[in-house]
């Protein structure tokens, strides 16, 4: 099972203190937070992508890549690539220079996006956000997957004879994750390629997240790729951690209650019991994580959000230092624990090229012939 965190991006101010970083430092400090999450044992880093202030990461690649040259280890994603609005041989162009870049430690993660503005700044319209999800996948799929490629659509101008430069490192495509956090046909498009889905598993309760996933499941034993327990699936979730659990939630408490996203509605102890959010000791992570698997299953990643609401650098570091000395190795050791052998691992890169080579007459093991029709939105 793997284990990291994940980044919005986000520049807000110090509650506590009224100072608001730089987009520069914010930029800086996202790097110090992806080198810190590989020094301490951490599986994976992902950035988001979004277009609009107060966030900085509108060039996610650009952002991995630089991370890519500091780092040996870790695996570089997303959380997300706006599918909706990104040009599906753009996508495609700069994950195949990533994935050249890292050897391979890169995966991504692909969303429709949430700020109805962003649209129309690249030429769409929200209200086409499915359709417009499931036409540039399947395109994004036939470039990374065909030498040359002729297509049309509805959305982009025809292709006639395109080959995509550079080709994915070893032939491979980096391993898609499909992040939604309330729609059902995403859930459907993951199950359709046999692609993972990841539950943002943030902002709504674990019943919600559970029939999201329930979904997914059921839908990828349908097409095919194995029982329902096999489909590959990942969690988010928020965090903050000290040693006492009540300095813990007077710490975060001035966060929570300013944050850009959930600040000013429920209360910090209404929003944890109606949510994955853990505000606590280390234990008590420990304990509501573990909790998961009781209604998502056996899955294969989870991600954390350790540096949202204007934490200063010093403290995400400090919540990455607890991370990686009281959490993950209890939760490594314990998630394995019963964890029946025919479920799969999230896949890498190695993975990848390996079941490539022994699946060449054939579908992938973590994939689906693209002669089959495409999902319809």
């Amino acid at each position: 099972m793997q284990f990291g965190i994940f980044t919005v991006g986000d520049v807000t101010a110090d509650p506590t203190t009224g100072r608001v970083p730089t987009e520069a430092e914010r930029i800086r400090d996202t790097v110090a937070i992806a080198k810190k999450a590989e020094e301490v044992g951490l599986d994976v880093f992902a950035t988001g992508e979004h277009h609009n202030p107060p966030f900085t990461p509108s060039s996610p690649t650009t952002l991995l890549g630089y991370i890519a040259a500091q780092t040996q280890r870790i695996i570089l994603s997303t959380s997300t690539t706006l599918i909706t609005t990104n040009d599906p041989v753009k996508i495609a162009e700069d994950f195949s220079v990533l994935q050249h870049l890292c050897g391979g430690r890169v995966d991504v993660m692909l969303g429709r996006g949430n700020t109805g503005p962003v649209y129309p700044w690249f030429g769409q319209d929200i209200r086409a956000a499915i359709p417009l999800t499931v036409e540039h996948y399947g395109l994004l799929r036939r470039l990374w997957r065909e030498k040359v490629v002729d297509w049309s659509g509805k959305y982009r101008t025809p292709l006639q004879g395109f080959t995509l430069a550079p080709q994915p490192l070893d032939g491979v495509a980096p391993f898609v994750w499909h992040g939604s956090i309330r729609t059902p046909e995403v859930a459907e498009l993951a199950a359709y390629y046999g692609d993972g889905f990841f539950a943002n598993h943030i902002f709504w309760p674990p019943s919600h997240t559970e029939r999201m996933i329930g979904l997914y499941r059921q839908r990828f034993e349908h097409y095919g790729h194995g029982d329902a327990d096999q489909a590959i699936v990942g969690l988010g979730g928020h965090i903050f951690m000290r040693s006492n659990s009540q300095d813990a939630v007077a710490e975060f408490r001035p966060y929570f209650d300013n944050a850009p996203v959930y600040g000013h509605g429920p209360s910090l102890e209404e929003f944890s019991a109606q949510t994955p959010l853990t505000v606590g000791s280390p234990q008590q992570v420990i304990d509501r994580t573990l909790g998961f698997r009781e209604y998502a299953g056996d899955y294969q990643r989870q991600l954390f959000l350790v540096d949202h609401a204007g934490l200063p650098l010093k403290t995400v570091l400090e919540q990455l230092d607890l991370l990686g000395e009281h959490v993950i190795p209890v939760l490594r050791k314990e998630f394995a624990v019963g964890r029946p052998q025919h479920i799969p691992d999230a896949p890498t890169h190695a993975e990848l090229v390996r079941a490539a080579g022994s699946n060449a007459a054939g579908a992938s093991s973590v994939g689906v012939s693209d002669s089959a029709e495409e999902p319809q939105p």
